[in-house]
């Protein structure tokens, strides 16, 4: 696709758990816990509130349509604030020295007080039914003229569970949402900024890591279209798919809306009963159904079954508006026969609704009250199809397509907290605070101080064991050794099933050290880790005690005297070997002596040792 020619514009929210002793308005850890552990539950209803202008947000409105009881899973670790039983404590002055921290990277201009206030939202992510968040800082500068408007302080949602339970061990975990301006025009473009940005945070070091900690919103529109905001998309390499994808749905139903107004397409708003068609069907779904509705689209034929998306049709987008009202979905004659549902049946459905050729017929089978309220979402969708592209707020599936979610929020979402203090940005506050190195400048620093290749020092940069990595490095560990250790040796041993993780950071210190100090052979280290594995939690003792343990039982050290005696032994067991391949014996005699040696002798001192041993004999 030709993406300027498309007018493709393009902005990301990218919303980040901030690494704080505390949440944001209470004094619980910000520790996830497993579901296991909780020490009870309750259960709330969430009703929308009116604004301030006494209006309800169209998104809330939505929501309402189905009454929902949420449950919610507590822990030791959360208090009264998280059960929205007691009034939150005031703004954890870590995570706002946080957001001014990523403010000042990205250039941008602190406001002078910051005011907390609350977004409306009754998903049952929040057992108040609003969120709290704080506007912190405006205006800041990305690569290649995009820029960021806004970056706003705010309380993590409650983890769902399934369905309608969540967890509040998440809930009030600080997170930052940073804004940009709609200043990307192509899916990569949108994809780099992301990645800029995720690569801002992580060089504050005082961010979560891992997946779900970090998620990106991203709004897409296209002329004539209409701005779309896909929700929760978690992976970074599937940004750019995402929006092409969007582009791709954009277009599918301008090409649809155009084709139903060339056709003098109408929705007839007349809703049909069709319970008594059905009542020999074979279909499981229509036979246990106590209602089934049905309303006719005309001049939609074929269009309902038309692919917007990979996976996705138009009939997907009015089926997404149908859940809203509790039904599992909606059957239309552009995918009929099928389902169970006969030719036959489809035919007298068609006449008993009057039904043309050029007609599409969408029936619904629920509950009187759902199938009635889904059936007027049907028609509410079917209008929009002849305008083109609605404004939503979308969710991502797997592979980068979506799902309607909800209207997009207005105005009415949100409004004043009046129950947390204002908080002032003077001078001082903001002169204190100081920039971090970025990971990329970090890198580049690597490579000039340590002699890492460029792949290896921005591994070394990027990765979640930097601080190990430097720590090992001013410990006087050789860099290459420490990173090879931790960046590849951990990972091939966590591919091998080997939780590395049970490994302290100071073990592995002390275990890099001992091998610098001649102690253990390099080649030993993924042996040396899998044993301190094997053992962790067998007693109380001292990393480095541990570490002399596993030493000692993985084989004492061995001197250089032994390490000759061993290689002319074995050279002398293979000389006819030797001879005949003369200097070429080197590999394969290598691989005899490290097996018996069993990588308590550095790989280098072996190989000196053996090619004076091969060439005294070949002399």
């Amino acid at each position: 696709m030709n993406y300027k020619e498309l007018g493709l514009k393009a902005g990301i929210e990218i919303h980040q758990q901030l690494d704080t002793a505390e949440k944001l308005f209470c004094r619980c850890p910000t520790t996830l816990r497993d579901v296991s552990e909780r020490t009870g539950e309750f259960y709330r209803y969430l009703r929308a509130t009116e604004s301030e202008l006494g209006e309800i947000d169209r998104a809330a409105r939505e929501e309402m349509k189905l009454v929902r009881k949420f449950c919610y899973f507590t822990y030791d670790t959360v208090c009264l604030v998280e059960h929205d039983e007691e009034p939150p404590a005031p703004m954890n002055p870590e995570a706002l020295e946080v957001s001014l921290t990523i403010a000042k990277m990205l250039g941008m201009t602190p406001v002078e007080q910051v005011h907390t206030m609350r977004k409306l939202v009754i998903d049952g992510s929040n057992t108040s039914g609003f969120q709290r968040t704080a506007l912190v800082a405006l205006s800041g500068a990305l690569p290649d003229g995009c820029r960021v408007e806004t970056i706003c302080l705010e309380e993590e949602a409650a983890q769902r569970v399934e369905d309608e339970t969540f967890s509040l061990d998440r809930l009030g975990i600080p997170l930052v949402e940073i804004t940009t301006a709609p200043c990307m025009h192509t899916p990569e473009a949108v994809q780099e900024v992301a990645g800029h940005i995720g690569m801002v945070l992580r060089s504050t070091g005082r961010v979560k890591r891992g997946l779900g900690t970090i998620r990106q919103d991203i709004n897409v529109s296209i002329a004539d279209g209409a701005r779309v905001e896909i929700k929760g998309v978690q992976e970074l390499d599937l940004i750019a798919e995402v929006v092409r994808r969007e582009v791709e749905r954009q277009v599918a139903l301008l090409a649809i809306a155009g084709a139903l107004r060339a056709r003098g397409a109408r929705v007839d708003h007349t809703v049909i009963d069709v319970t008594s068609l059905f009542s020999g069907t074979a279909s499981s779904i229509l036979k246990k159904a106590k209602s089934i509705l049905a309303v006719r689209l005309c001049g939609f034929a074929g269009l309902v079954g038309r692919e917007i998306q990979p996976g996705r049709r138009l009939g997907s987008e009015m089926s997404d508006y149908a859940k809203k009202c509790g039904v599992g979905g909606i059957f239309h004659t552009d995918e009929l026969p099928a389902y169970g549902v006969t030719a036959e049946e489809v035919a007298r459905l068609r006449e008993f609704a009057g039904a043309a050729e050029e007609d599409c017929v969408v029936i619904v089978a629920a509950g009187r009250e759902r199938a009635g309220c889904a059936v007027e979402q049907v028609m509410i969708r079917a209008e929009m199809a002849l305008s083109g592209v609605p404004e939503e707020t979308r969710k991502m599936l797997e592979e980068g397509s979506t799902a309607y979610m909800r209207p997009l929020p207005g105005a009415a979402r949100m409004y004043p907290e009046t129950d947390v203090f204002v908080v002032a940005i003077d001078e001082p506050l903001w002169e204190g605070i100081a920039v971090p190195e970025l990971l990329t400048d970090r890198a580049e620093r690597f490579v000039r101080e340590f002699g890492l290749d460029e792949a290896l020092a921005r591994q070394a940069a990027f990765s979640e064991r930097l601080p190990t990595f430097e720590k090992a490095v001013a410990a006087g560990v050789r860099p290459t050794l420490a990173a090879r250790t931790l960046l590849a040796t951990c990972r091939e041993l966590a591919r091998d099933g080997v939780d590395v993780g049970r490994v302290s950071e100071d073990e592995i210190l002390a275990l890099l050290s001992a091998v610098e100090a001649g102690r253990a052979a390099k080649e030993a280290i993924p042996d040396l880790l899998a044993e301190l594995v094997r053992t962790a939690g067998g007693g109380a003792a001292t990393p480095q005690d541990r570490v002399d343990a596993v030493i000692e039982k993985m084989g004492p050290a061995v001197s250089q005297a032994d390490v000759e005696a061993i290689v002319r032994r074995i050279v002398a067991e293979r000389e006819a070997f030797a001879r005949e391949k003369g200097m070429g014996a080197l590999g394969p005699l290598m691989g005899v002596v490290m097996q018996e040696l069993r990588g308590s002798v550095d790989g280098k001192v072996i190989s000196e040792t053996l090619r004076r041993e091969l060439k005294r004999l070949l002399s």
